[in-house]
């Protein structure tokens, strides 16, 4: 088949990852590259003499493609969106969408209006510790899921040169950046969406975080799941404590490890039974996952997965945990909707 054509918007810490994995896909090619930091741009030069490489997207949209890859910073992409929806390219970009719901709703109404698809790269979902854990729940192994515990407790340098700086100014750098990857994984896995929200943000006295880097949330789902999460960036301890466990009617699963460790056992089983999955390379395996299910979508082999659309769903998680918090009270999902849909359309 005809190799998909890529523009790749953005050229700081995450790129390197996204040029490697695409590189690797015999379905892709890359056509542009663009960045408006002089020096990314020089180094991209050196690994791609012969293609056009521009400070803006606008230098580059007119070479012919396909699809654009967006690996910005999800603040300041108005005119990277309305740039790909007037081309009639479709997007592909790092989560999440936008850094305010509201105009992340928009985005999703241009590139519908424009008939462009819209993905946002939720590689969390492809990692095999998620489908198992996916596939284990709808097989019925420990019963009824009806409530969990995810727990996230990190210590993030922020100011290491491998990670993008910007959530050092954000105003919720764990909730934009890394509580939407959990909150995504949670509709995925329980396959059911957000009810109501209680939630407190906050930061501890040592962050070297603008915003709020510390979550704690209770979550009610549609279909009667409760979770419990907590969710840091500014532990007091350095290595990842990460722990996610599903009780059923007759047993639990739990995962505990970022990347796999799976393990389950019924009610009256003495110890949890691990469960084999497929060796992983971390921001490798589920990438290349990820961008298989995009062609194939793209090409209509399959329905699009992660679509604009669906990932509205998750950051009116987002949203309500805000809410909440400021609040110090429940807000349901369909609040969030419906404010966020009537500031869309103003």
């Amino acid at each position: 088949m005809t190799q998909l054509r890529l523009i790749i918007v953005g050229l700081g810490a995450r790129a390197r990852t996204w040029i490697k994995v695409v590189q690797t896909n015999p379905d892709l090619e890359i056509v542009a590259l663009c960045d408006p930091d002089p020096n990314a741009r020089d180094t991209v030069a050196e690994q791609f003499p012969s293609l056009p490489i521009g400070a803006d997207i606008t230098d580059v949209v007119g070479v012919a493609a396909d699809v654009v890859l967006l690996v910005t910073p999800p603040g300041g992409r108005e005119g990277q969106i309305e740039a790909a929806c007037k081309a009639g390219l479709a997007i592909l970009a790092e989560k999440p969408l936008s850094d305010s719901v509201v105009t992340a709703a928009r985005f999703v109404q241009m590139s519908e209006d424009a008939g462009v698809p819209l993905i946002v790269g939720l590689n969390f979902r492809y990692l095999a510790v998620t489908q198992e854990m996916r596939r284990l729940l709808q097989s019925g192994a420990i019963g009824t899921p009806e409530f969990g515990r995810f727990i996230y407790e990190r210590w993030r340098d922020g100011t290491q040169d491998w990670l993008n700086s910007y959530p050092l100014t954000m105003d919720h750098p764990m909730l934009w950046e890394q509580s939407i990857h959990h909150f995504d994984l949670m509709r995925y896995v329980y396959d059911t969406e957000p009810a109501y929200i209680q939630a407190h943000t906050f930061n501890p006295s040592w962050t070297m975080y603008r915003g709020d880097t510390n979550v704690s949330a209770l979550i009610a789902f549609e279909n009667g799941m409760s979770v419990t999460y907590q969710g840091t960036w500014q532990a007091g301890h350095d290595p990842m404590n990460f722990k996610w466990r599903t009780d059923g009617s007759e047993g639990i699963v739990e995962q505990r490890a970022m990347f796999g460790d799976l393990a389950w056992a019924k009610r009256t089983d003495p110890e949890l039974t691990p469960i084999p999955l497929p060796k992983h390379v971390a921001w490798i395996t589920d990438a290349e996952a990820l961008l298989r299910s995009f062609v194939s979508g793209f090409r209509g082999e399959i329905s699009l997965q992660c679509t604009g659309r669906d990932h509205l769903q998750s950051l009116f998680m987002l949203e309500a945990c805000i809410l909440a918090s400021k609040r110090r009270a429940a807000v349901t999902i369909d609040e969030v909707r419906a404010l966020t849909l009537a500031k869309e359309t103003l």
